[in-house]
């Protein structure tokens, strides 16, 4: 029988999306590194998290998946631990109102990008054992949706209600590709869009998101200054660019234009086709995921993969809609794009995790 072989195709979207991560954090961030004392102080973090995370990504591939099942319990367990650590003074770090790192000195840690993780991992532990059973909506399909649940409510709380959705829509496909029943998860997932509706309209600072995000031009120096910016950054872009390096808006006109909205800045330097080659990258990412997930070799990494899959190009999206205006503001970076820590290493070993189990067995 000839032997798996690693899925190149996969690699290489990876590679090529981290690549133009690295050149567009390097345009993007000069001009708030000054404030720094050191225009290179961004993108020299950023290679060190590139090389961590690559290191991640190698040892996700040599991981022995069998011992990964093994402790999803328990790596779920300590990251929603870590979850509350973010509130201990002196410990937890806030930054523009909310509380979602831990200051660890010589870098922050973010628990949220870690928990997205092991909760793909325990739901593909878990549903592959639950088998038969998940079409019975109690003894089935509510125990995984409590433990979601209940992840869902320190999360919401940091207040971080786009990580939220991200991990309930992709719970919501991890259950599907599981054999739940459909009406069941119509159900469910009519209950989810009221709750996100809920959600949105609970607080002064969401509802002003949703105020920016319907008429943005209603308050254009208040809630609705960062969507017009990301607009005039994405349209001015055209069709070719404005030339690697030539972006007028990252001169502190966009907020978060080399994390959350770099894609902005991407469409603005580099225009429709900058922006196309990136959409592609992720499209291609998403297939030959959907193919690793569907040839894997056993039930386990058949929904893992399918978790890491949704997950990453989910948010793909998700980041891709704000920064057009179709989406309200949610905070989501750009995965193996945007400058981030915890994000970078999480995402890199995922893929490490997807290229592992691409040189299992194929199922007979």
């Amino acid at each position: 029988m000839r032997k798996p072989k690693i899925d190149y195709l996969l690699l290489f979207s990876v590679l090529a999306l981290t690549a133009i991560g690295l050149i567009m954090v390097f345009s993007a961030s000069p001009t708030m590194a000054l404030k720094l004392g050191d225009s290179y102080y961004f993108i020299k973090r950023h290679i060190l998290y590139l090389l961590l995370g690559f290191a991640a990504a190698y040892f996700g591939v040599r991981l022995d998946l069998s011992v990964l099942k093994k402790w999803s319990g328990l790596i779920l367990f300590c990251s929603v631990l870590l979850l509350f650590v973010v509130y201990i003074p002196g410990i937890g770090k806030r930054i523009s109102g909310a509380q979602r790192w831990i200051d660890l000195v010589i870098f922050s840690f973010q628990p949220a990008e870690l928990i997205k993780f092991s909760i793909v991992l325990f739901l593909a532990n878990m549903l592959s054992k639950t088998k038969d059973k998940i079409s019975d909506f109690f003894r089935g399909l509510l125990p995984p949706l409590i433990v979601v649940g209940l992840i869902m409510v320190p999360i919401i709380a940091q207040p971080d209600l786009g990580t939220a959705i991200c991990i309930s829509v992709t719970a919501f496909i991890m259950l599907f590709c599981a054999g739940a029943n459909l009406w069941h998860l119509m159900f469910v997932g009519g209950l989810g869009i009221a709750s996100i509706i809920a959600l949105s309209f609970s607080s002064p600072y969401r509802m002003r998101r949703m105020v920016a995000f319907i008429n943005p031009w209603k308050d254009p120096q208040g809630s609705g200054f960062h969507i017009i910016q990301s607009l005039l950054a994405v349209g001015s872009g055209g069709f070719w660019g404005l030339g690697l390096g030539a972006s007028r808006q990252k001169f502190f006109y966009l907020p978060q234009q080399f994390t959350d909205f770099i894609f902005a800045i991407l469409c603005e330097e580099w225009g429709f086709i900058g922006a196309l080659v990136v959409i592609l990258l992720f499209i291609l990412f998403a297939v030959r995921g959907t193919r690793i997930a569907l040839t894997a070799k056993d039930q386990f990494c058949s929904l893992l993969a399918v978790g890491l899959v949704s997950w990453l190009t989910l948010q793909a999206l998700i980041n891709i809609l704000v920064v057009l205006g179709l989406l309200p503001t949610t905070g989501i970076p750009l995965p193996f794009i945007s400058y981030g820590g915890t994000a970078t290493i999480i995402n890199l070993f995922s893929v490490g995790i997807l290229l592992n189990i691409s040189l299992q067995e194929k199922i007979k």
